[in-house]
């Protein structure tokens, strides 16, 4: 609400104008004091660490009364001066009064002189260019300036452009400058390019429209071959020196923090006029206010617009205060900057820090005295000495100069080489190691000077500990620290500083290098955090003891009075008063805003004159008691606890004109929230002024910083006061404005917003929505990254003030704020903020929707209603003997935790048969039943109570569920009875092995030697060839040729005097399949590759393997096309291979095959091309083959009938008589001892019908005994057939039978046999019908030649035994041998 005050009258304001002075001087002076006295120290404090603490000012005094006193307090302690007083009252009476007069004869002087033009001025006019710009041509590397006039009402701004795209200075420092004086508005090109060869605009605009104003900028750049001819129509520029540069310093380096052993560097970023790549500005680089030089520890640079320090090997000796000075042409320009070196990590845990600032003096011809520096110690061992070490130059090896640890921190070496040089350096020892080595000396020479820097001669001990240590504010991080040097130095050193946070027992160093000064600026503090602090004094003989600590102090900017508030507007007039409002000032001092004060004046005046004596806590104001139609001027102040701050610039002149429109009025005190890379919330207060209707909706626009053209966000105006912005370039800089609207239209637009750069602050944290874990709260907190002693929190929903809403609670700890709900439901869903005041703008936002507030509640009840969380529920497991376990787990028990099992409604207990336990440990609670029965069938259930948690869980066992429990507790009895004899531990299975013989195999325990092992196949049993061996443990039935037929049931059976145990295998079904895949895998894997074999039906193609069955899985293809079992393709196998024949082949049968043999995972698959030459020459041999067959088949044959041995007794008649086969007919032939046997009375020999040849000799007699023989032979061939005929007389002894046969009696040799009925049907491949018809005949040419000629025969006669024709040996038996 607007705070409404009347503006006192002249007279009364006034009093005496010695009093009013004299009151206004002093409140002037203490203000200026204040600010003064405060910037002063915070600034020197901080740069120099040498400013004692500023002294709080007096605050400014207001009321009449108080001003009054101060004047009768000031005449009392002037006393004899009254008179001195007065007189200089009556002479500032006589000023002030000319001053006046003068002032307004000026006044009027200037109003007639420019009556007419400011009359003419106040008629609206378009902008217009009195002198346009020109154009200009010039050389390479000038400067050109381009300028115009414009003219017009109100004042016109102008803007500049290169060819359509707007000038920005800041694009390119040093380049572009843009001047407006006097009307005149000038662009200024230093050092042109080619690249500014382009289009120059200037464009005029104001309220009432626009003009342009252009111009042409040529740079020609000097030809190349006739450089040196043109080098003198180039204007020479005068020598420059450095330090006649104008240089301004940008972007500068802040406190720096490094750790020993790395590199960092140190940079300041300038603008250089005029900026002369061949002469850099002159920079200088201090550490402590001792000039640096560049070499191997510190590399310089200048130029590109930077002067930068880069230290490549950082030690703790280069901590201390960096300045960089840059000479410049009104002087020097500097910056200051504290660099931080902390250590590295130690080589041994616990180890102390290096040494530091290691320096020789009292350099002699053999020997040198060290001085160093010792590390800050704070966590660590006390040190119990140091280390020296030296290194020759030209080498890298160190040399420890001294065996045991010397205690102070010199000494001095001995041993050196006159004249060589030498480098040292230092470690530092205590109880748990050695530190790093120090940074290395510059090299020393060993020899003896005239002079010498001698080390000082130094008290024995270390320095008293320091005295009060007072810590005060500084900045948002970092604390100032001033103490009272020890009262016994002893040649300090320096000091080192430590601090710890409130409430914590751990030290850490602020500094690791001693600093000299009795204050210190420790910075890289957590802001609003609490520290304690204490100091150590040094000299070389170590540390003294802590002085005691400092106070608590909070980490907070030092306190000093707020700065200017701005951005005055006017939100509403009425023609004899205005509401005014204002921004925040930018810096609060460190203390809460508390009160403003507004100052006025006529805008034709220079006396301000105070608008209200009581500070207004508000930043709107209603100024009262106005004159309509006069233009004011004002200017806020604004107070905290440290005093009044400076005025702030005064307001543009308002008229005081009571506003009449329709519209609304602007929107006010625009602030943002939530600023993000790509977004941000911007809220606004309604304007005081609505119109002639109210306020309906608001419509936010945007433009980037140095922008004028705005952008509408949002299409449709919003109802609300806020609106959030999305879609922004992170690090863009952006203005907000915003207009209202009624149902009249949209009104004026507000003051533009504060540029607001689109960029989180470092280490942003976000609303976190959850539950608390111990009461199931639910709740909306944020971590805050930033606060100050006065921050507060401040809640909002839907960017409204939560206040006190009973629905919601906030509690505050440290940085963390919490929302809490009292009672969620769906009236809480919404947009929650939270902005944490008196910071760079910390705030945060958090959308709850109903599905986030459903799981929430979920949570929230399960932690305010707890249960015991289970890993598994209620289950069962049948164990060995048939013991049936109950068990269930839960997550986590106490050892406080009970229980009860419930089985059918009814509690039961450990007792005979139960065992109910619990292990904490694993969270698992069990009940075992030693006997489960039938009686066991229900509902088993247990209840669990842990604390405030409590859980159950059920099982139930009954009907099908129940009934499989039994049965397998049933069978684990009886499998726990079997055991207890010789037994099974594994039932039958089955293996192959490698030559595809199928083992089946079991294995036995608990067996003796008396143990029998039995096999048995359809209850036959069967005798292995080896007896089983019960003792090994393991028993086998081996398989060999394993096919179909050895389908069946299997069984094994142990016994013995404790017991029997069978176990069965059927061999059928899918075990079957199983085996026979298993022997497809082994006998795949070993099968070759197809080998071609003719016969004399055909072409046949062979695959070998361990062991074939047709069982096996076997595919023939021909041309990737299945082949089936036909009259043309033939397809079987042996044991040992499988086989495809191509009966009577063509052309057609040319091609690529292949078998393929699958064992139900893999196939393995063989081929063979039979195309080309390989066919042709299978053909061909094919019919070889075939050929011979052939004749084979068709040549002369004996096919049955006679014996191979006849015994005869004399006188009786002997037939012999067989079946001949030949195509053509064959002729006969007998022999007698290879003699053709003649026909006659003796001998008949006859040959019937082309098949029956007989032999008949009557009345044998002795003579009659030898060998015959018969000779079929046609033109395919023949064979011989011997028959040994023994005639014994009668009542000699029977002649032992040849050949193999029985003794027969003489009448059943005379027996002729009778002939076949028709002869016997030939094979393909015909063959005897007995093997004593295939007999060789004996060979005719071991005995002398018969006296009658042979039987003439179509082809010549074989020798004895042997067929004609025959084929070649490896073509009878396709089958080779097994191998």
């Amino acid at each position: 609400m607007a705070s409404k005050v009347t503006a006192r009258s002249q007279k009364s304001q006034v009093k005496t104008d010695y009093a009013y002075h004299h009151t206004k001087c002093v409140q002037t002076a203490a203000r200026k004091s204040s600010s003064y006295s405060a910037s002063q120290v915070q600034a020197q404090a901080t740069e120099a660490m040498a400013e004692p603490a500023y002294t709080i000012p007096v605050f400014r005094q207001r009321t009449a009364d108080e001003g009054t006193e101060e004047y009768q307090r000031v005449s009392t302690n002037v006393g004899k001066g009254l008179t001195v007083i007065q007189d200089e009252l009556h002479r500032m009476r006589m000023a002030t009064k000319a001053k006046v007069e003068s002032l307004a004869l000026h006044r009027e002087v200037k109003e007639m002189m420019y009556r007419r033009v400011d009359t003419s001025e106040e008629f609206p006019r378009m902008p217009d260019f009195l002198v346009a710009l020109r154009p200009h041509t010039v050389w390479e590397k000038t400067p050109v300036k381009l300028f115009c006039t414009v003219q017009g009402t109100p004042r016109p701004v102008v803007k500049w452009y290169k060819g359509g795209v707007p000038v920005d200075p800041l694009s390119a420092p040093g380049k572009y400058k843009i001047e407006n004086k006097y009307g005149v508005h000038g662009l200024i090109i230093s050092r042109c390019v080619v690249s500014d060869t382009a289009e120059y605009s200037a464009v005029a605009t104001n309220p009432h429209g626009s003009a342009t104003s252009k111009a042409t900028v040529t740079v020609k750049r000097p030809a190349a071959s006739g450089e040196s001819c043109l080098l003198g129509l180039v204007p020479r520029l005068t020598e420059i020196h450095a330090s006649k540069l104008e240089v301004s310093l940008l972007d500068r380096f802040s406190v720096s923090f490094g750790v020993e052993g790395g590199s960092i560097s140190l940079a300041c970023t300038m603008v250089v006029v005029p900026d002369l790549p061949n002469v850099p500005p002159l920079a200088q680089w201090y550490r402590d206010d001792k000039l640096l030089t560049a070499g191997r520890l510190a590399e310089m640079s200048v130029g590109g617009g930077a002067a930068r320090l880069t230290l490549p090997h950082l030690a703790k000796d280069d901590e201390g205060l960096y300045t960089l000075r840059i000479f410049t042409k009104d002087g020097t320009a500097e910056h200051s900057a504290y660099l931080f070196v902390s250590d590295a990590p130690p080589p041994v845990p616990g180890a102390p820090g290096a040494p530091i600032s290691v320096k020789a003096f009292d350099v002699n011809a053999d020997y040198v005295l060290l001085a160093w520096k010792p590390p800050n110690a704070v966590n660590e061992a006390p040190i119990s000495g140091y280390f020296v070490d030296r290194c020759e130059a030209g080498s890298d090896t160190w040399v420890q100069c001294n065996d045991a640890p010397v205690k102070v921190c010199k000494y001095p070496v001995h041993g050196l080489k006159e004249g060589r040089s030498y480098r040292f350096r230092v470690r530092a020892v205590n109880s748990a190691g050695v530190s790093r080595p120090s940074r290395g000396t510059d090299q020393v020479t060993a020899l003896d000077p005239a002079e010498s820097e001698r080390l000082q001669g130094t008290e024995e001990g270390v320095p008293s500990a320091p005295g009060q240590v007072v810590a005060t504010r500084n900045t948002k991080s970092s604390v100032f620290v001033q103490w009272d040097p020890p009262s016994h130095p002893k040649n300090l050193m320096g000091y080192y500083i430590d601090a710890r946070i409130a409430g914590t027992k751990d030290w850490f160093p602020c500094n690791h290098k001693p600093f000299k000064h009795s204050r210190f600026v420790v910075h890289g503090l957590i802001p609003g955090e609490t520290y304690t602090f204490r100091v150590q004094a040094v000299n070389v003989f170590g540390l003294s003891d802590e002085s005691q600590e400092s106070s608590p102090i909070s980490v907070e900017p030092a306190l000093s009075t707020p700065s200017a508030p701005f951005g005055i507007t006017m939100l509403s007039c009425d023609g004899s008063s205005m509401t005014l409002a204002w921004k925040s000032p930018a810096h609060c001092g460190g203390s809460k805003v508390n009160a403003y004060y507004i100052d006025k004046r006529n805008a034709d005046t220079l006396l301000w004159k105070e608008v209200n004596l009581t500070g207004v806590t508000e930043r709107l104001c209603s100024i009262d008691n106005l004159t309509e139609g006069v233009f004011y001027e004002f200017k806020v102040q604004a107070a905290n606890m440290a005093g009044v701050g400076v005025p702030s610039a005064p307001s543009a002149p308002m008229k005081c004109e009571a506003w009449t429109m329709d519209e609304p009025g602007p929107a006010y005190d625009l602030s943002f929230s939530e600023v993000r890379g790509q977004s941000l919330v911007i809220l606004w207060k309604a304007p005081v002024y609505t119109g002639a209707s109210a306020v309906t909706g608001y419509v936010v626009e945007m433009a980037k910083k140095g922008s004028s053209e705005f952008v509408t966000l949002n299409q449709e105006a919003v109802s609300h006061r806020y609106l959030q912005v999305t879609g922004l370039e992170e690090g863009e800089t952006y203005v907000f404005r915003v207009r209202s609207i009624n149902a009249n239209g949209v009104g004026k637009p507000s003051q533009a917003s504060e540029p607001v750069c689109a960029k989180a602050l470092p280490g942003t944290r976000e609303l976190v929505a959850g539950v608390d874990q111990e009461t199931g709260d639910v709740f909306l907190s944020l971590e805050a990254c930033e606060i100050s002693e006065t921050s507060k929190f401040v809640w909002s929903k839907n960017y409204r003030g939560v206040g006190d809403c009973p629905r919601v609670a906030v509690t505050t700890k440290g940085r963390t704020s919490r929302l809490t709900f009292t009672n969620p439901d769906k009236d809480d869903l919404g947009r929650y903020s939270v902005v944490v005041t008196d910071t760079d703008g910390v705030s945060a936002s958090h959308t709850l929707t109903e599905d986030a507030l459903n799981t929430m509640l979920e949570l929230s009840y399960a932690i305010k209603h707890p249960v015991v969380p289970l890993k598994h529920g209620l289950n069962y497991e049948v164990l060995e003997k048939g013991h049936v376990r109950f068990w269930l787990q839960a997550v986590k028990l106490s050892p406080s935790v009970s229980y009860r099992v419930i089985v059918n409604d009814k509690e039961v207990h450990s007792g005979e048969g139960i065992k109910i336990s619990h292990d904490v440990a694993s969270g698992v609670i069990q009940m075992t039943l030693d006997h489960f029965t039938r009686a066991n069938e229900g509902t088993y259930t247990v209840q669990i109570h842990d604390g405030k948690a409590k859980t159950q869980s059920s099982l139930v066992l009954v009907g099908d569920v129940f009934k499989a429990a039994l049965k397998e507790a049933e069978f684990q009895r009886k499998e726990h009875i079997r055991k207890q004899g010789p037994h099974f531990s594994e039932y039958l299975y089955f293996t192959v092995t490698e030559d595809c013989t199928v083992m089946l195999a079991c294995k036995v325990a608990n067996v003796k030697k008396e143990t029998s092992f039995h096999w048995y196949k359809e209850d036959d049993e069967i005798v292995p060839e080896t007896p089983a061996n019960v003792m090994s443990g393991a028993v086998a039935l081996p398989i060999p040729m394993f096919s179909r037929k050895d389908q069946g049931v299997f069984k094994a059976v142990l016994s013995d005097d404790r017991g029997k145990d069978t176990s069965l295998f059927d061999v059928s079904g899918n075990v079957f399949d199983d085996i026979i895949n298993a022997i497809a895998k082994i006998a795949g894997a070993s099968a070759s590759e197809l080998v071609l074999q003719c016969t004399p039906e055909g072409i046949r193609l062979q695959c070998y393997m361990n062991y074939y069955t047709e069982e096996m899985k076997t595919v023939w293809k021909h041309k990737e096309s299945k082949i089936a079992s036909s009259e043309k393709m033939r397809i079987g196998g042996t044991a040992e291979m499988a086989w495809m024949q191509i009966c009577d082949p063509s052309d057609k049968e040319k091609g690529s095959y292949s078998i393929e043999i699958s064992d139900g995972v893999q196939t393995h698959t063989r081929g063979f091309d039979l195309s080309g030459q390989a066919y042709t020459d299978a053909y061909e041999e094919y019919l070889r083959l075939k050929a011979a067959a052939f004749a084979e088949k068709n040549r002369g044959r004996v096919v049955g009938g006679l014996p191979d041995v006849v015994t005869i007794m004399e006188e009786k008649s002997l037939s012999l008589t067989c079946t001949v086969f030949g195509e053509p007919t064959p002729e006969v032939s007998w022999f007698k001892n290879e003699q053709e046997v003649a026909c006659n009375e003796h001998t008949k020999v006859t040959f019937e019908g082309g098949k029956f040849a007989s032999l008949l000799i009557n009345k044998v007699t002795p003579d009659d005994s030898g060998k015959y023989s018969i000779n079929v032979r046609n033109k395919y061939g023949g064979e011989f057939v011997e028959i040994t005929v023994s005639v014994y007389r009668q009542g000699e002894k029977l002649p032992e039978p040849k050949l193999g046969q029985p003794k027969a009696p003489a009448a059943a040799a005379t027996a002729t046999p009778p002939p076949p009925k028709s002869p016997a049907t030939p094979s393909k491949t015909p063959t005897p019908a007995s093997s004593r018809m295939s007999m060789k005949s004996p060979t005719p040419a071991s005995t002398p030649a018969p006296k009658s000629p042979a039987p003439k025969s179509p082809t010549p006669t074989p020798s004895r035994g042997v067929k004609s024709p025959t084929p070649p040996r490896f073509m009878k038996s396709p089958t080779p041998p097994r191998k």
